[in-house]
């Protein structure tokens, strides 16, 4: 049977439910991923004097062939862009800046040094987002920015965090869609503290000065992200996640949730409908934590399916931005990308395949019965014809396919690269 045949057989499953599929598969393509550009090159970004990893952040494998460029790189999300259905976003971080070869202090970063970015973005179709980078700096090697007591490096990094927000309003007002700009930074201890409360209220002060500047959110959108713990701060870390919230509904910014930010029984997806009753908008950034915040990955698993429902039975398609945040350097990393943003997409189409408002109902007539009876019926329920016919409608390839032309990418451009290093 053809793909097509399969998606009609499917398609009358799902109707029985008064699911429109057709309907279904056109609201989907709307939906935006924000593509991490980091997972192409294992978080090196192209600063001229660049330093090593660090904040907490690793990233292990040696898989042949990353880029080294800018020009690699994008190269690369462009191949893994052609492979993922729907127009999504690609989201950078500070250190991917290209400044011809001249060193340029992280506090005096400009849009100019973003210029090609946007180019490209605008050939593609594609939003930008954006990140200040606060680690992998000789100034973040104590582990602390934005909460040192050191007012010069606090001051330097608040600068660099203005920069960056005036960097993300440059792309909303080129591109036409507005730049989610995320502060996330490593400051913590390893060892117990003796303080708890002073570093947060440098934190607090040094996000009051960033803010200060007034960006239209026509072009900018401005979030904070939490975190539990990291390598060198397992015992305290300054932004947790109560003070980021209470910091973004205080003060009108987004939240942002990494699903690897948590305890490793405490799940994202849990938090979603809490914060939307108090939040226009939140944010995600979607990874495999596997025991600690090890930035697998996305895989289809039951996480990722709740995180997916969530959103769609709550109807925040439009309120919950989605980034993707993983580097996994043992495998290929444009397959790494394809596998990642094809489940998250994948997760949402499964939740829009599901009869929500009748499941809504069952629970408020306490019939646990059925909707438990239906949520696992529908887990076998033929999803995969969907999908393969989605990838059809889109012209992107279907089911494992796209896997031959990565293959192909790495024998005709990768294995270039890396018979030239060596």
């Amino acid at each position: 049977m053809t793909i097509r045949e399969n998606y009609e057989i499917a398609k009358k499953e799902y109707e029985k439910w008064g699911i429109n599929v057709d309907e279904v598969l056109e609201q989907l393509k709307n939906v935006p991923i924000s593509i991490h550009c980091w997972q192409g090159d294992d978080v090196a970004g192209f600063e001229v004097n660049k330093g090593e990893l660090s904040g907490g952040i690793d990233v292990t494998g040696n898989y042949p062939g990353k880029a080294t460029t800018p020009q690699e790189l994008r190269a690369d999300l462009e191949k893994a862009l052609s492979l993922i259905p729907g127009k999504h976003r690609v989201n950078l971080h500070a250190i991917y800046a290209e400044t011809n070869g001249e060193v340029v202090e992280r506090d005096q970063l400009e849009p100019k040094h973003f210029e090609n970015w946007v180019k490209w973005a605008k050939d593609q179709g594609l939003g930008l987002d954006f990140n200040p980078t606060l680690f992998s700096h000789e100034k973040a090697a104590d582990g602390l920015t934005l909460s040192h007591p050191d007012e010069q490096i606090r001051e330097f990094w608040i600068n660099h965090c203005i920069a960056s927000r005036k960097i993300g309003e440059y792309f909303g007002k080129e591109l036409g869609t507005a730049s989610l700009t995320n502060i996330w930074i490593p400051d913590g201890y390893k060892d117990v503290p003796s303080d708890r409360l002073t570093p947060r209220q440098r934190l607090k002060e040094s996000l009051d000065k960033i803010f200060e500047e007034e960006i239209n959110e026509d072009y900018n959108l401005d979030a904070v992200e939490s975190k539990l713990f990291g390598i060198g701060s397992e015992s305290y870390v300054v932004g947790s996640h109560e003070f980021y919230l209470g910091y973004a509904l205080k003060n009108n910014k987004l939240c942002l949730l990494d699903t690897g930010h948590f305890h490793p029984t405490e799940t994202v997806s849990n938090k979603i409908s809490s914060m939307l009753l108090y939040s226009d908008k939140l944010a995600l950034h979607v990874s495999r934590p596997v025991r600690w915040d090890s930035d697998h990955v996305v895989t289809l698993d039951d996480e990722l399916r709740e995180i997916g429902l969530e959103i769609v039975r709550n109807n925040a398609l439009d309120k919950v931005m989605i980034g993707l945040d993983f580097f996994d350097a043992s495998i290929n990393r444009i397959a790494a990308w394809t596998i990642g943003t094809r489940n998250m997409i994948k997760s949402l189409l499964y939740a829009m395949l599901v009869p929500n408002e009748h499941l809504k109902q069952l629970q408020e007539d306490g019939n646990f019965t059925e909707r438990l009876a239906l949520i696992e019926e529908f887990k076998t329920y033929p999803f995969g014809s969907i999908w393969d016919y989605y990838c059809k409608k889109m012209d992107v390839p279907v089911k494992e396919t796209w896997l031959e032309e990565v293959k192909q990418y790495e024998q005709d451009v990768l294995a270039k690269r890396y018979s030239v290093l060596a």
